[in-house]
């Protein structure tokens, strides 16, 4: 028991493994911080990766060229493989698999093809990190077990525990640094399921969670959970530590340092949040843990590429009970996720990520029952924590087009590039 308590993660995204440099940086805090104890390593895909993933897989899917992308993907990580003074033949097999998953693409299961697709960018990155640390790979892909809702896994938590314990016992994690992939896992029949973009934060909660770690250290480009994004807004101010409710809310809004469902299982077990940059590794960062604080200062969160629809009765009833219903049913089964929503008498809307291909099977759904007009390109902002000075400065000059405020939260649509 002591040897599991004292296991940490630390999870990397692919900012920190961007290119061999990157790499060697990681390997520098591994042997500087990692240790004493066992350690497991959670990776991201490099870069820009995921991104180059995902064109693959539309141009593939769409029958159109693909030959030379994949020759560019492919070179890039043997580049690095070969910067780092790796075996030749390290990523071989893996290249070879993503060019037959291209290759066998079916016109159907778009989701459920995409995953089998985007994930080999974390499998190529942490081969690539277990090399450069001489460490342990290991392949969560059998060991994180979800249900079968592509691009979003739902975990089994008590298969996954399981099984985990049992591919890393005390013993395993004593012989150095395990090394695996973030944001993928595996259905009970093999298939490769995916836990949603960025979901490599929830890989590490994943973890620290089922084998009992003492704690979670996410290593990231900026010096601790920030009160907004620091490429937006030129004067941030760091939280030294905040509690895990106040870090569930800002997640859930869109700030991009914690992925949403992070928290939860590490809230459960008490386990501490570390957040940590990896271009300062001495610096003090941010403690997420079950604390009290005062009131903070407001956080900004921006999230691009919004959609706005609103639903309209073709009757001109009154929205009601049972066309919330419907309008709800629809946007589950296509899968777009409400970020902010408002009624009135005879309409209701919701703000959504864009998704043009989700869009029209939503209008397909709901065409014959409700008038709807939709915007794209849309921005969405939320403050929380809000005061009159931080409202006056966030709104200044943009055209709001929706608008909402409750006791600590204040949020607002508007067009894209405005202010």
């Amino acid at each position: 028991m002591q040897q599991a308590q004292s296991l940490r993660i630390y999870k990397f995204g692919g900012a920190s493994v961007k290119d061999a440099a990157a790499i060697r940086n990681l390997s520098r805090i591994v042997r500087a911080y990692g240790g004493p104890g066992p350690l497991v390593v959670v990776v991201s895909a490099m870069g820009k990766t995921t991104n180059a993933l995902e064109e693959l897989y539309q141009l593939a899917h769409a029958g159109q060229d693909y030959a030379a992308p994949l020759a560019r993907l492919g070179a890039f990580h043997q580049a690095v493989a070969a910067d780092l003074a790796l075996a030749a033949d390290l990523l071989t097999d893996l290249l070879t698999q993503l060019e037959d998953r291209l290759a066998t693409l079916l016109p159907a299961d778009f989701d459920r093809q995409y995953d089998q697709v985007v994930s080999f960018g974390e499998l190529l990155a942490t081969r690539i990190v277990a090399g450069a640390l001489q460490a342990r790979w290991l392949d969560c892909r059998p060991l994180i077990r979800t249900d079968h809702t592509w691009r979003e896994g739902r975990l089994d938590w008590p298969t996954t525990e399981r099984l985990l314990r049992a591919a890393l016992p005390a013993a395993v994690l004593a012989e150095g640094p395990v090394v695996t992939q973030g944001f993928v896992g595996g259905t009970a029949s093999g298939a490769t399921t995916t836990l949603g973009r960025e979901g490599s934060d929830f890989t590490a909660a994943i973890l620290a969670y089922c084998l009992g770690a003492g704690s979670v250290t996410i290593w990231k480009d900026v010096a601790g959970l920030l009160n907004a994004d620091p490429k937006i807004f030129p004067d941030t101010v760091r939280y030294p530590e905040i509690s895990y409710q106040e870090t569930i809310e800002m997640a859930y809004y869109g700030a991009s340092v914690i992925h949403p469902k992070t928290i939860k299982p590490l809230a459960v077990r008490g386990i501490p949040l570390l957040v940590k940059s990896f271009l300062e590794p001495d610096a003090e960062g941010t403690r997420i843990h079950d604390c009290r604080h005062g009131l903070l200062v407001p956080a900004f969160i921006r999230k691009t590429e919004q959609c706005l629809v609103s639903f309209e009765s073709k009757e001109l009833d009154f929205i009601s009970e049972e066309n919330l219903e419907v309008i709800f049913g629809a946007l589950a089964q296509v899968r777009l996720k409400i970020r902010l929503m408002q009624n009135s008498a005879i309409s209701f809307s919701v703000c959504t990520d864009f998704s043009a291909y989700r869009l029209q099977r939503l209008l397909e759904l709901l065409r014959g029952q409700f008038t709807i007009h939709y915007n794209t390109g849309l921005e969405l902002y939320t403050i929380k924590n809000y005061d009159a000075a931080s409202i006056r400065r966030l709104t200044a000059g943009r055209e709001l087009l929706l608008e909402q405020r409750t006791r600590q939260t204040f949020q607002f649509v508007c067009r894209g590039g405005a202010g």
